[in-house]
């Protein structure tokens, strides 16, 4: 026997699927692509700044610019050309063509020069919990300045200001369309992918220098490694379910999970995005687990010679040796 739906459960059923795919597009990136991005220069070129698509993790890089030489020199003006940029990327990988070996690149920040580079501070539980501070009520924003940004396999520079230089492994994400006053359930769409984040801090002017302020110990030349690629939102099973450790010298320092997080993705968007008008390319460092250096007893600082990874599942490692 034939079963019949009433006629007005038509409606109702082209309703639900409506709110699925709605819900579907807030959840998913600006193309819906799977893709690594990245900045990189070819070795022995002076022709600057290129944009690529990683084939693989670890792997030859397409460069966008001579599959299409319409398309932009920078990530940032990648994600400014929003879905139009983000689709011509996915046929220039699909393409298999202008590849470019690994080892014929130097990969850079997948981000230089953002409008904004937003830090969360005191957003991992644990993180907390090893200095039995209370839990925030709200997110805890400071920032550091663009110039602070390096590339992830670049130097860590120690300043001769500082004698107290610490390790912070973080998830980064990255803004992929302009939003003001973002509401939370359509947060994710505004944000182009992740990459893993040093926020290098100076404990001493962080700490007891400058009236206590944050920026100053968080933001000198080279204190913000950021890389190895820009990971498209769809190419993250869940952003907040990654393991996430830094090495020092190859010891463990900081071992933890993304499902820490306080304040996860979408809610700092909707947050800061209350104060100011996110851009494409503003970065966000969403904070970091337990382990660094300051809380340790007696504290532990980096020194020169010292080597820095910073590892997340799905995204790769930044290593960085402090000079």
């Amino acid at each position: 026997m034939q079963m019949r739906l009433p006629l007005g459960s038509f409606g109702i059923f082209r309703s639900l699927i409506s709110q699925r795919q709605t819900a579907e597009t807030h959840r998913r990136s600006l193309s819906g692509a799977a893709m690594r991005l990245v900045q990189f220069r070819r070795r022995g070129d002076t022709g600057g700044i290129r944009v690529g698509v990683e084939q693989g993790e670890g792997l030859s890089v397409v460069d966008l610019k001579a599959f299409d030489p319409s398309m932009p020199s920078t990530m940032r003006e990648l994600l400014e050309l929003g879905d139009e940029g983000l689709e011509s990327a996915q046929r220039a990988l699909a393409s298999g063509q202008c590849v470019v070996d690994r080892a014929d690149i130097q990969l850079l920040s997948p981000v230089l020069a953002p409008e904004k580079v937003v830090c969360v501070g005191m957003n991992y539980r644990d993180h907390c919990l090893e200095q039995n501070a209370p839990i925030p009520k709200e997110p805890i924003i400071f920032s550091k300045f663009p110039s602070a940004i390096t590339g992830p396999y670049d130097d860590i520079i120690l300043p001769a200001e500082s004698q107290q230089v610490d390790w912070e492994v973080e998830l980064a994400f990255v803004i992929g369309r302009r939003g003001k006053h973002i509401k939370e359930e359509d947060a994710l769409s505004h944000v182009a992918g992740f990459t893993v984040a040093n926020d290098v801090s100076s404990r001493d002017w962080q700490m007891k220098r400058n009236g206590k302020q944050w920026l100053l110990g968080k933001t000198f030349d080279s204190f913000c490694p950021l890389g190895p690629a820009l990971v498209t939102t769809d190419a993250v099973k869940d952003p907040h379910s990654l393991s996430i450790r830094c090495l020092v010298n190859g010891d463990t320092v900081q071992s933890s999970n993304t499902d820490q997080m306080i304040f996860k993705t979408a809610a700092l968007v909707a947050w800061v995005s209350k104060f100011v008008t996110l851009a494409p390319g503003d970065v966000f460092l969403t904070g970091t687990p337990p382990g660094v250096g300051v809380f340790r007893k007696p504290p532990v600082f980096l020194k020169r010679g010292d080597v820095v990874e910073c590892q997340i599942d799905q995204l790769g490692s930044i290593i960085n040796q402090v000079v």
